[in-house]
Parts: C-alpha cells; sequence; structure tokens
C-alpha cells in the first residue's frame, strides 16, 4: 500500500510586534496569500489530506486556515504542540501515530528542513530545498502498510513547490 506525506513550512510571518512571543506571530499579508496559493496547488495536483497534524503556533494554524477552504472535504485536523519548533526525530515519531492514506505536517524550521531531507531516499534537484523556505512543500509517497512503519531514508519525491513558483 501506498502512504503519501504533505511536508509544510508554515507561510511568511508578521515581525512586526518585537514584543510577542515567537509562538504568537501571525501570518503577514504574503504569508496568507501564499497559503491560499498552496491550498489551489494542492488540489490541482490531487494532493488531499486525509489527516493533518499541524504545530500549535499562530503561524501553523493560520497556514492551515489558508489553505484548507481550497479542499473539496475537510480533512482530520490534529494540533500537536510537540511539532513547534520540534526536530526530525520528534517529527517521525508524531507521524507515526497518523491513519489516514495522506497526512500533511505544517512545522517550523529548521526541524522541517532537517526532517524533509532526512525522510527521503533521494533529495530533489531543486535550489530551495535545503533551506526550506517559508511555505514550501514536499510530497513524497511510502511503500508502507502503516505509518508506524515510516522510517528516514524510505520517501520518494513526487513533488516540491514553494509559494513563489506557485503564482509565477
Amino acid at each position: 500500500m501506498t502512504k503519501r506525506l504533505i511536508l509544510t513550512r508554515h507561510a511568511k510571518s508578521s515581525w512586526d510586534d518585537p514584543a510577542m512571543s515567537d509562538h504568537d506571530r501571525p501570518l503577514n499579508a504574503r504569508g496568507r496569500a501564499a497559503a491560499a496559493d498552496l491550498g489551489g496547488w494542492l488540489v490541482s495536483r490531487g494532493y488531499l489530506p486525509g489527516e493533518v497534524l499541524c504545530s500549535d503556533a499562530v503561524r501553523t494554524r493560520e497556514t492551515w486556515q489558508g489553505i484548507a477552504p481550497a479542499l473539496p472535504q475537510a480533512p482530520s485536523l490534529v494540533m500537536k504542540p510537540a511539532l513547534y519548533h520540534a526536530g526530525s526525530e520528534v517529527m517521525l515519531a508524531v507521524l507515526r501515530h497518523a491513519v489516514a492514506d495522506t497526512v500533511m505536517v505544517i512545522g517550523h524550521n529548521p526541524g522541517i528542513a532537517d526532517f524533509a531531507r532526512r525522510i527521503v531516499a533521494h533529495s530533489p534537484a531543486h535550489p530551495h530545498f535545503s533551506r526550506y523556505p517559508t511555505g514550501a512543500t514536499l510530497v513524497a509517497s511510502f511503500e508502507i502498510d502503516d505509518w508506524s512503519q515510516v522510517a528516514f531514508g524510505m520517501g520518494a519525491v513526487r513533488d516540491f513547490i514553494v509559494p513563489r513558483e506557485i503564482v509565477a
């Protein structure tokens, strides 16, 4: 059986209030537009999550809220505080508890970039993959029956995009 992972870094966030806690930073206007563009891109490619595992930070929640309206049906949404600035080992542990065939994970750098690099057998030949900028989205497939079987190096890259390429 094939499982699919959609791995998205939150969209561009606002730094307008330097006193605001990192956890509470919202998206800026560019980030909100990018999240909506990502939603359209996912639908256009048929990448429809059945489950979303999302960091509980404001910017990741708002990224999801921008993506969600484009989807034809609402997936199960699970807020995961453990994904807030999680490293790749924590992200793998969270993914191993997923249940849907297509799972979207929305998180933060630097952990998400490291996780993306480690979860696939071969990184895509894309100039922005290694730094995983805001809104970057990897789609990978896994030949496993259950997410509990997922391990580093098992994924096959199906797609990778950054928001500026969607509107270009």
